[in-house]
């Protein structure tokens, strides 16, 4: 039976915008495509992580989970300073030196990026253990012995890391994301399963043991992986190393990477200084529970980086215009589409967790509404670091993290799981508000999802 016309009138202009995304040509379709194909990595490696974490919680216990989540952040946000930058600026420079044929310096940054990432995640990982071991009486002892173990996992989880912004910078989207999207917690679980069924005790102690175990084996074998990818497009020639020139990009650029990550972490290391480790498991279910709309985001900015660098050094002014008004648009939409799906079944996932956890819905709630706030003005901040204002957007995420430890220090001893979700929520309002600024003034673009009209023309005017 044939469709009504009526149905049909609104489901064609949808399958041409599939096919147009699917088949289209140019940088958009090319971003699309590569979005599309981040986005089926983010979905997958959403729900095995979003499974992995509701075994691990099971398994362990709400406490043993909470010590847990907040070890394993402390590595998360000290990944992103241990990289010093390059994980992101590889995507400014290897299209650039690619671009103009500059294989001496491309060659160059390779080999230096590896030592500098290897040698600083190793000293911060050394740094780190002795500050907790000289502060180890103003520590809970719960956390202790967790922290001393997770450090083993720095240096090889930042090495990845690096590695992924080597792939993602030559539009490798499969190497890029498989081994640590796919592969750790895949690995996590069995090894955790090995444990258990070895009669370890499902304590925070085992998850560090075994979360090592899964890191240095997907380290091991991404390294291989790119080695061999890299070979096959290698370019002879002798190294030329500009290690302060890009020293001097990437800092900055871990400023706003770091910072960002510490906006979206610092909430959990917080409950965890104020609250029982129990309470961190919660919120950190119900913040994880958010990955569905989350990835929609990552992925975007996963798959436009390169091609906006390319657009933003060929002085395609227009074709970046519309680059970002697409980008805009292939963010905020599906988000908010996933945004409806997620309070549906929030709760019921919540409980997948366990009986307590189900206490973190209306935290879920409250926390959908700074996702949405971020996906309206699309991936912004990669805009403006691949255009040369990295300096500009480290200054935004410093403010907005100061902003975001004042709020959480107030709300969090008041309201608790609360005041951490109405903070995280109101910080990201505030982020948000100031990247599309800093977007219109310096590059005269409009990223905002919808299209005022007379704001564009003023743009346009200034310009």
């Amino acid at each position: 039976m044939l469709l009504p016309r009526r149905t049909q009138a609104k489901l064609l202009p949808i399958l041409e915008k599939i096919l147009s995304t699917l088949f289209g040509q140019g940088d958009a379709g090319g971003a699309q495509r590569s979005a599309l194909i981040v986005f089926a990595l983010r979905v997958a490696s959403a729900a095995l992580a979003y499974i992995m974490q509701v075994f691990l919680a099971r398994w362990m216990g709400a406490t043993e989970y909470g010590v847990f989540i907040v070890v394993w952040t402390v590595i998360v946000i000290l990944t992103v300073f241990s990289g010093l930058g390059f994980s992101v600026s590889l995507l400014r420079f290897i299209p650039e030196y690619l671009e103009k044929k500059q294989y001496e310096l491309l060659n160059g940054l390779l080999f230096s990026a590896r030592f500098l990432v290897l040698l600083s995640s190793t000293t911060i990982a050394v740094f780190g253990v002795s500050i907790a071991w000289l502060f180890s009486d103003f520590i809970s002892n719960a956390y202790i012995l967790p922290l001393y173990l997770i450090a083993v996992c720095l240096p090889m989880h930042t090495y990845t890391g690096m590695l992924e912004g080597v792939a993602r910078a030559q539009d490798w989207q499969l190497k890029a994301m498989i081994p640590d999207f796919i592969g750790r917690p895949l690995l996590v679980l069995i090894y955790m399963l090995v444990a258990l069924a070895l009669d370890y005790p499902p304590t925070a102690v085992t998850a560090c043991i075994v979360t090592i175990a899964a890191v240095w084996t997907i380290t091991v074998l991404q390294t291989i992986m790119m080695e061999v990818s890299l070979r096959k497009v290698h370019h002879p020639a002798p190294r030329k190393l500009q290690i302060k020139s890009w020293l001097l990009v990437s800092v900055p650029m871990l400023a706003v990477d770091g910072f960002f990550q510490l906006i979206t972490s610092s909430d959990v290391i917080l409950i965890g200084l104020w609250l029982p480790p129990d309470q961190v498991g919660i919120y950190f279910a119900a913040s994880r529970t958010l990955a569905l709309m989350h990835f929609v985001y990552y992925a975007v900015r996963a798959a436009s980086a390169p091609r906006m660098a390319r657009l933003y050094h060929s002085n395609d002014e227009e074709g970046l215009k519309d680059f970002v008004r697409n980008t805009a648009q292939m963010t905020f939409w599906p988000t908010l589409l996933m945004a409806g799906f997620i309070m549906a079944v929030g709760p019921f996932l919540l409980s997948l967790f366990g009986e307590n956890f189900t206490q973190g819905t209306p935290i879920l709630y409250i926390l959908i509404i700074g996702v949405l706030a971020r996906a309206s003005v699309g991936p912004v901040d990669a805009l403006l670091t691949l255009s040369g204002h990295q300096n500009t957007c480290a200054k935004i995420y410093a403010t907005v993290f100061v902003v975001n430890l004042i709020l959480n220090t107030i709300f969090i001893p008041i309201l608790g799981l609360y005041g951490a979700a109405l903070a995280t929520t109101l910080v990201i309002i505030f982020e948000a508000c100031i990247l599309y600024r800093s977007a219109s003034k310096h590059l005269g673009l409009h990223t905002f999802i919808l299209p005022l009209k007379r704001r564009e023309t003023a743009i346009n005017e200034a310009g």
